[in-house]
């Protein structure tokens, strides 16, 4: 009774922080130890007989004594006993609260995480859970994209092993290089950093940029003088949530038919319409250096080029048949879901 007393004092009332499973085995461990010492000074116990007097007193068995005690060795096992009272109750808070409190299925959960992000090449990061978060982790479970979720908010944590989707997340500062470091940074494809504060994503891009020289970063602004910060720190793209909304609103009122029609194309709710881009290293090697007659994407397949991003950065809309694909550029190209599927086997077969 007084065990389960004590037990669940320490459970409830005692910092997470003092309750440590590895204290618990390190305490007993060394309990052993200094018993078994003990006996072999006091009593000349060779080390069987100390080890084997030390386990029957600890685990309270009341087995017989190996040799009749002296004064001696009868005050050291009752100090040992007292001193095995409280390591008992130490062990059994720890064992209470890391079952109570569920912190055993919290490491193996994240164990299980962890090994799963360490297989993982080719993925995205997202930094910051929030509200453009959740809609890039829908955006890339809907088209099979892997990526991992970077987040130091609590709250937003839970939110995520709370979800219905499988989410893979690493809880930590983004700006930190061992959290990316543990993303997979050095393997990834991209990052994006989405972060509220400006400050946060310039040290992310410059970060990401020294740990993975090679990563497409894409990162969010809040103002117009850190767009021009963040392109230097070594992001690819910057992307200004409030420009690219006002512009939006403005345009309605201007061409509001092309508007509606481009937001059509790109809901993938409504539509099955949706966006591609095949890049020069991307296509197999028969593919290459050849002219969009040539390659007869349309023909074979129903989608059709809209666009040609050149090697310096320049686009061409609706490209010539003439136009070559060559290093560094690609061709941006509109279907519905049946004809990009139809346009992936396609090239598959070269």
């Amino acid at each position: 009774m007084i065990l389960g007393r004590l037990s669940t004092w320490d459970a409830h009332t005692l910092p997470s922080s003092f309750l440590s499973a590895r204290w618990a085995l390190m305490l007993f461990v060394g309990e052993v130890c200094l018993g078994t010492l003990a006996y072999i000074l006091i009593e000349q116990y060779n080390f069987i007989e100390a080890f084997y007097m030390v386990m029957i007193t600890v685990s309270t068995v009341g087995y017989t004594e190996v040799k009749p005690l002296t004064d001696a060795g009868r005050f050291f096992t009752s100090f040992l006993i007292l001193m095995n009272i409280g390591i008992f109750a130490y062990s059994i808070a720890v064992f209470t609260y890391y079952v109570i409190q569920g912190e055993i299925f919290k490491k193996l959960h994240i164990l299980l995480i962890n090994k799963k992000i360490e297989e993982l090449r080719n993925h995205i990061i997202v930094c910051g859970y929030g509200r453009y978060g959740k809609e890039m982790a829908k955006h890339f479970f809907e088209h099979d994209l892997p990526f991992i979720v970077i987040d130091s908010n609590p709250i937003r944590v839970q939110n995520i092993q709370q979800s219905s989707e499988k989410i893979l997340y690493v809880e930590g500062d983004a700006t930190h290089d061992e959290v990316l470091i543990r993303a997979g940074i050095q393997s990834a494809q991209a990052i994006i950093s989405a972060l509220p504060d400006d400050s946060d994503n310039v040290f992310i891009v410059l970060t990401a940029r020294q740990l993975n020289p090679r990563i497409n970063i894409i990162s969010r602004a809040k103002h117009e003088k850190t767009e021009k910060k963040l392109l230097k720190a070594g992001a690819n793209h910057v992307v200004r949530p409030e420009q690219i909304g006002g512009f939006y609103m403005a345009t309605l009122v201007s061409k509001p038919g092309a508007v509606e029609f481009f937001s059509f194309l790109t809901n993938e709710a409504q539509s099955d319409i949706g966006f591609e881009e095949i890049t020069y290293e991307s296509l197999p090697r028969d593919c290459k250096d050849k002219t969009i007659r040539e390659l007869n994407i349309r023909g074979a397949t129903g989608t059709n080029i809209i666009g040609f991003k050149h090697a310096t950065g320049a686009y061409v809309v609706n490209p010539s048949p003439d136009t070559r694909i060559v290093p560094n550029s690609s061709f941006i190209l509109l279907g519905d879901r049946y004809q990009l599927l139809r346009l992936k086997t396609y090239l598959q077969q070269y």
